[in-house]
């Protein structure tokens, strides 16, 4: 725990707690560093977050008690601006919301300090509707219905903005997001990697000829242009992970040399990242960790130039980057296939975002925002 933080009661709240994903290991690394804080989330799913996250006192919203809230949990999404004004947090000294819905808009006790790390300003009701409520997804009629509902819901969103003392963006691309869409300036606190635990795999270790995806099944992950960029190249891609887009996407293969391996433990997919020739990541992301992951690996990155992983990447050192799009995809996988690049100089890079850097900045960042110092 920090010393600004020593005496002071602290409330940590997440949005839910269904899985492991980029959001949970910053999460995680939060509850680290406040080990008795309480811990609150609208929906949880046990068993389903790391134990450092589970051994903390954890309250859960009403939402909780809803109809198989566990799975449905972002059917709820608009129940959320009510569920987080209903958050009990007197006697809160220090509250972290580490937000990409809605609990960034909790409402604090009078004295306390509110930092909110913003993985993003909620994508859904601001600039990726097609992605998830486009006609090609729910349909013409629903997604007209939808459309004046999620203005709404950007509209509660921007307005409770001044809920937050403190914003930290885990991008400088989130941070643009924040300015543009909050009005509001951040300090930009990349999420950590275990660098540590990611090692690349021991030497003169053969890689195998294929494309690894590391990522939630859902809309904005643009899983397709991967699988389509499989089909293109000829070059065998393997897909780590679960979402509601999963049957959409295995049609979409069709007989693409593609494998679906649903979740798969951290320690799989560390040896994933040692054995795969590139990751990919077909689409726009906020930071990328997992691009961090794999370059921690020694494994080269091929992803969109744009986003959080112009941040991450260094273009013909630890990857490619390309525009958007299957056929770009492929040229970028064929680039890092012939290039050859350095599994050192690929490791390096991703040093810089080691869980200590996290640490130090997000503890200097809390007091900055508590007038206290580090």
């Amino acid at each position: 725990m920090t010393d600004a933080a020593r005496g002071a009661r602290v409330a940590i709240i997440h949005d839910w707690l269904t899985g492991m994903r980029g959001g949970e290991k910053v999460l995680e690394e939060i509850c680290l560093l406040y080990p008795d804080a309480t811990l609150f989330t609208f929906v949880r799913v046990k068993g389903s977050v790391s134990p450092a996250i589970e051994r903390h006192r954890i309250k859960t919203s009403w939402v909780q008690r809803l109809p198989r809230a566990g799975r449905w949990y972002r059917h709820y999404l608009l129940l959320y601006p009510f569920a987080v004004e209903s958050f009990d947090l007197d006697g809160y000294d220090l509250v972290i919301s580490s937000s990409h819905c809605a609990v960034k808009s909790v409402i604090r006790a009078g004295g306390a300090t509110h930092v909110c790390y913003c993985h993003s300003p909620m994508r859904y009701a601001w600039d990726q509707f097609p992605a998830y409520f486009g006609p090609e997804r729910v349909g013409t009629v629903a997604s007209a219905l939808l459309r004046p509902v999620m203005a709404g819901l950007a509209r509660w969103d921007a307005a409770t903005a001044g809920r937050v003392d403190c914003f930290l963006a885990n991008s400088q691309y989130v941070a643009g997001r924040i300015r543009r869409y909050y009005n509001r300036g951040s300090t930009v606190v990349y999420p950590p990697v275990d660098t540590n635990y990611f090692q690349p795999p021991p030497q003169h270790t053969t890689r195998e000829r294929s494309a690894l995806v590391v990522s939630a099944l859902v809309p904005y992950k643009r899983i397709e242009v991967a699988i389509e960029a499989a089909r293109l190249t000829g070059i065998p891609l393997r897909i780590v992970g679960r979402g509601p887009d999963e049957p959409r996407l295995r049609k979409a293969a069709g007989d693409a040399p593609v494998e679906f391996l649903g979740w798969r433990t951290t320690d799989e997919i560390r040896s994933l990242y040692q054995s795969s020739s590139m990751v990919l990541i077909p689409g726009v992301e906020d930071f990328g960790i997992v691009a961090v992951e794999a370059q921690a690996c020694g494994t080269p990155v091929v992803a969109i130039d744009e986003g959080g992983t112009r941040e991450t990447i260094v273009e013909g050192v630890t990857g490619a980057l390309v525009p958007e799009g299957a056929a770009t995809l492929a040229d970028g996988m064929r680039r890092v296939v012939d290039g050859r690049l350095e599994s050192e100089a690929i490791r390096a890079n991703a040093e810089r975002f080691s869980r200590e850097v996290f640490r130090d900045r997000f503890i200097a960042s809390v007091a900055d925002a508590q007038g206290t110092p580090s």
